[in-house]
């Protein structure tokens, strides 16, 4: 057995990878970016002397494209013979005995992973019209992966989970980083100390969901000593070193959802609390204390890596509670809020842990508090809270995209069905190729949200968290199918047009805002709905209905829903009337109700309607 060279804080993870090679298994590596995935095996690869066949997981990957394919010019010449064939990445590994190694395994559409099923398992694969290829004795499938990125991504089938070992990596010690960074940026002292600390503090800040891995230091060091040198400073300012870490980090880190702040911000907060002491700092020219470029001061609080958000609609006025009529709904709320205009988040967040509909219910009142102070921060906890919870859990199971024939010219040319119709006599017409491309079920969604005077308390928080699972749901999607967003009472108010993003913490905050009285107008609701999905291009047109039903104006439901495919109703709180309303309008609408009374019920709902 070769002996592992030194890998910089892997040398565990190393031995368990070789041996894993050495005595024939397949493995994932799993790690966030940066934890040295792909140098970890191109110098066990390079110890090994074994040919490394790189292949980039995404979405478009096809079988064809993996295992490979038959020239379409030759086989015209010559038929399907075996020279014919462009071996793809997955043969030319399999016949060589080297190692296929294939990055981000988690974006590979299910249909191409399926593909080496067997490959795992017996070592050879089928291929229609060129027959059974073997693999090397020395063939090994290496695929890595980012399990905490979540967007374009999916969970890997059980099937190829159970015929790989795993292996993950971490981020490096303090003094791994150090010794990387220097490495490979070629440098040491005080500045590459300053960029490993600030890279390392964005993974451990609240507001940050992801933060940067080693790159970013050894970018951060370089950029900050090179800016330096640029503006002929003997020691880089802090406003240099603002100005690299903004470069070398702001597009690194992902904030938490509904934390309605920028990267730059998180950076200046973190630059100024590990600055160097013993250094003076810089002027700054856009400090809170001097004026602006244009010579007026600036806000308090400004902070120039924040860029404020307007807040449409908020200035409208709605059914406002009183901090004692808030008080007797909520025991807890003089711990949360012990004095006018306060809102302790450490309070509510154990409130949250112990009672959790408690929690939501006193934060959804308090966001309609007469407290001006009170109700702003309340409904800015709003938005991140109800988010977090809506989260309808990890990525869905592959299977809404499938490959099919087409005459759109994209994708790749399916050979035998084009050939089918083939007349060498004939001028061939471009639209006359066939090719298989990836299809998917296009579906556009409405939401639509009863804010009546019958919808209170945890009526509302369970609306609002429901709304924000469709709206984070629908996130990652095409932008002509960003889910709409109605909010209706006597009349309907739109939150979102079909096909327009808004920030969803600046959605949920608006909708937590707004509170209805007297009648109760649902088949207006309904009938917008349908206006907003009629502009949007998709297969089906289906809505969620988040209401008690109990409709006390207007028209009947029932009859206002046309250009509706299907509508589902979630009925929060439910109760005998709610339910005989809601049910049977769900059937009529060709979907399903159900009631949800608990946060933990949302999730699993949302799953099923969604799904």
């Amino acid at each position: 057995m070769t002996t592992p060279t030194p890998v910089v804080g892997l040398r565990r993870e190393r031995e368990v990878l070789t041996v894993a090679l050495v005595t024939g298994r397949h493995a994932v590596i799993e790690g966030p970016p940066g934890t040295g995935k792909s140098t970890l095996l191109r110098s066990i690869a390079r110890d090994t002397g074994q040919e490394v066949v790189f292949v980039e997981g995404n979405a478009e990957l096809t079988p064809a494209r993996l295992v490979g394919q038959f020239d379409p010019s030759q086989v015209l010449a010559t038929g399907y013979q075996p020279d014919s064939f462009v071996d793809g990445p997955l043969i030319t590994a399999m016949r060589t005995g080297g190692l296929l190694y294939m990055e981000e395994l988690n974006r590979v559409p299910e249909e191409t992973l399926n593909v080496l099923i067997t490959v795992l398992t017996e070592g050879e694969i089928a291929v229609p019209r060129l027959g059974t290829v073997h693999a090397g004795k020395d063939f090994r499938l290496i695929a890595a992966m980012n399990p905490f990125d979540a967007v374009g991504t999916a969970r890997v089938s059980q099937a190829i989970a159970d015929r790989m070992c795993r292996v993950v990596l971490g981020y490096q010690d303090l003094d791994g980083e150090r010794a990387i960074t220097s490495s490979v940026s070629g440098l040491s002292g005080k500045w590459v100390d300053l960029s490993v600390t600030l890279t390392r503090a964005t993974r451990e800040h609240r507001d940050v969901r992801m933060g940067s891995s080693v790159r970013g230091a050894i970018d951060l060091s370089l950029v900050l000593t090179g800016l330096a040198d640029l503006r002929k400073e003997a020691e880089p300012s802090r406003e240099t070193a603002r100005d690299a870490a903004y470069a070398a980090l702001s597009g690194r880190i992902r904030i938490v959802d509904g934390v309605d702040r920028t990267a730059e911000s998180v950076i200046d907060e973190l630059l100024e609390a590990h600055w160097p002491s013993e250094e003076p700092d810089a002027p700054e020219t856009d400090s809170p204390e001097s004026p602006d470029a244009e010579g007026k001061a600036p806000s308090p609080g400004h902070n120039p890596g924040f860029q404020q958000r307007s807040r449409p609609g908020r200035e409208q006025p709605g059914r406002t509670q009183g901090r004692q009529q808030i008080a007797a709904n909520h025991p807890s709320f003089d711990e949360v809020s012990p004095e006018p205009g306060e809102l302790d988040v450490d309070a509510f967040d154990r409130l949250a842990g112990e009672d959790p509909e408690g929690a939501a219910a006193l934060l959804a009142d308090m966001a309609v508090a007469t407290d001006v102070a009170l109700r702003a921060a309340a409904r800015k906890l709003a938005g991140r809270v109800f988010i977090r919870l809506g989260r309808v859990g990890p990525a869905k199971a592959r299977g809404t995209r499938r490959l099919g024939p087409s005459r759109r010219l994209d994708g790749d040319l399916d050979l035998d069905r084009t050939l089918e119709a083939w007349d060498p006599s004939a001028s061939r017409r471009p639209e006359e190729l066939v090719t298989r491309t990836w299809t998917a079920h296009r579906r556009a969604v409405c939401l639509v949200v009863d804010i009546s005077g019958s919808m209170k308390g945890l009526a509302v928080a369970l609306a609002a968290v429901a709304a924000a699972g469709v709206v984070v749901a629908n996130e990652n999607g095409p932008p002509q199918l960003q889910p709409s967003v109605l909010a209706f009472g006597a009349g309907v108010k739109v939150l979102q047009a079909q096909g327009v993003r808004r920030p969803p913490e600046e959605l949920l905050s608006d909708l937590i805002a707004l509170r209805g009285h007297g009648t109760t107008d649902l088949a207006a609701g309904l009938r917008e709905a349908s206006k907003q999905l009629a502009s949007a291009v998709a297969d089906e047109r289906f809505v969620v209905l988040l209401s008690d039903c109990l409709h006390t104006a207007g028209d009947d439901p029932a009859e206002a829903l046309g250009g509706i495919d299907r509508l589902h109703v979630l009925v929060p709180l439910g109760g005998p009337e709610a339910e005989a309303a809601a049910f049977p309008l769900a059937t009529r609408g060709g979907g399903r109700a159900q009631v949800v009374k608990r946060l933990a019920e949302i999730a699993p709902a949302l799953t099923r309607i969604l799904a």
